[in-house]
């Protein structure tokens, strides 16, 4: 009997390792979002014991009502679970019930939408550091319908961050380098060593980009700082594409034909093609996320339909890439390079295409490129189909991790955001 309790445990412990903090896994759920309440644009940060609050929402096309339920887990700087049982880290009720949900209404897709705020007063998280969301039906964890990722801070050091050009010459031109530096002087923390800290560096809020370091560049007496090429430096990109689907009556300006049957939306955007050669042209764009927003003055939740949005990307010469494979990239995808968002090359017209079923908002994407049959966690490229150059405008968005002597978790004592703009 102990024999078999420990490998179920043991089981357990390898599924909750394997799960993925931005996740669904029902494929009748549609548009899952989270940000800090009241601003859409906002990537969901908590200050621990505030009254900071985050908002999501979701639509499930199943279209009756459900009993969700949510709950958090505490993670590891890497996102693996924290050794520490549930009441550890949250206080109160270890699940909580999302009660509003509405049909929709005046559109032709049929669904259920529901929103809530969290934390609430009888159950928030006690502990700072990455947190998984879960959402599960009934009560009932292993019926674990999506996960999001959001951040607890408790700030103990102070931080700073600047983006630079890189010293290598060869890259001046197409990436872009931070400098992070720490200061430990009057904080609650000790660290015995330079190692003690780990810090997360993501651009654009895009965690399988993410950089990671615990070596710091110099380190002199309560001063840290991070600044080398090879651990700090992200491809600069190019501002982000863009179409607007806030309107399914009107033609917005990357639109080439909308088409309404009756019974579905279908949008036809312009045929993009490679940026590589040209010339960098700088605007105001949402770094790669989408918004729920419309322009017929319905409320954007349960009142906006869904459209079939069709992507077209020409290739030089109308010929496919040689051992590469394209994707249609941003939030809109989930920033993953898989079946989901793989282009399929059509050979009778020299084109990459691409349909996504999508409510309407305001959408960024890019292309990239990646290897044929590459690994899931090999590097994507924008090199062929956007191309690189230093003076985009990039957010960079910096953690600090701590695990005191004998701490079970990693803590986030620090966080700040720090943006490429100054560089055009």
């Amino acid at each position: 009997m102990k024999y078999t309790l420990a490998v179920l445990l043991s089981l357990l412990s390898l599924i909750a390792a394997a799960q993925d903090p931005d996740r669904t896994y029902k494929a009748s759920v549609h548009s899952v979002k989270l940000y800090r309440a009241g601003d859409i644009y906002a990537y969901p940060v908590l200050s621990l014991n505030s009254n900071d609050q985050l908002e999501l929402h979701f639509d499930d096309f199943d279209g009756d009502v459900k009993n969700y339920y949510y709950s958090f887990q505490l993670c590891n700087a890497d996102w693996t679970p924290c050794d520490l049982q549930r009441f550890d880290y949250i206080r109160g009720f270890q699940s909580s019930r999302i009660s509003n949900y509405r049909s929709s209404s005046i559109s032709m897709t049929r669904y259920t939408h529901y929103q809530c705020q969290f934390p609430e007063r009888n159950m928030t998280p006690s502990r700072s550091g990455n947190y998984m969301l879960k959402v599960f039906i009934n009560d009932h964890e292993n019926e674990l319908v999506f996960t999001k990722r959001f951040l607890v801070v408790e700030n103990k050091v102070s931080i700073g961050a600047t983006v630079m050009q890189p010293f290598n010459a060869s890259n001046f031109k197409t990436l872009q380098r931070l400098q992070v530096g720490i200061n430990t002087a009057n904080s609650q923390v000790r660290a015995f060593s330079p190692q003690d800290f780990k810090i997360v560096m993501l651009q654009n809020n895009i965690w399988s980009t993410a950089l990671r370091t615990d070596r710091p560049d110099i380190f002199r007496g309560n001063y840290y700082e991070y600044s080398s090429d090879e651990g700090t430096s992200f491809s600069a990109g190019k501002e982000w594409r863009w179409i607007d689907l806030r309107s399914l009556q009107l033609l917005s300006d990357r639109m080439q034909r909308i088409v309404d049957t009756g019974k579905r939306y279908d949008v036809f955007i312009k045929p993009d093609v490679e940026r590589k050669q040209q010339v960098y042209l700088y605007y105001t764009d949402l770094d790669g996320i989408y918004t729920i927003e419309n322009r017929e003055g319905n409320n954007p939740y349960w009142q906006s339909d869904y459209a079939y949005t069709h992507f077209t990307f020409v290739p030089p010469g109308n010929q496919p890439y040689n051992g590469k494979d394209v994707y249609v990239y941003g939030e809109l995808t989930g920033y993953a390079t898989d079946a989901g968002s793989k282009m399929d090359f059509n050979e009778s017209m020299g084109v990459y295409e691409k349909t996504l079923f999508l409510k309407q908002g305001y959408y960024n994407y890019s292309y990239v490129t990646k290897p044929v049959n590459a690994a899931p966690g090999a590097p994507l490229s924008l090199e062929n189909t956007e191309g690189n150059y230093y003076g985009t405008e990039n957010s960079y968005t910096i953690l600090v991790y701590y695990r005191a002597f004998g701490g079970r978790s990693d803590e986030l004592i620090a966080w700040t955001k720090v943006s490429s703009y100054f560089q055009r």
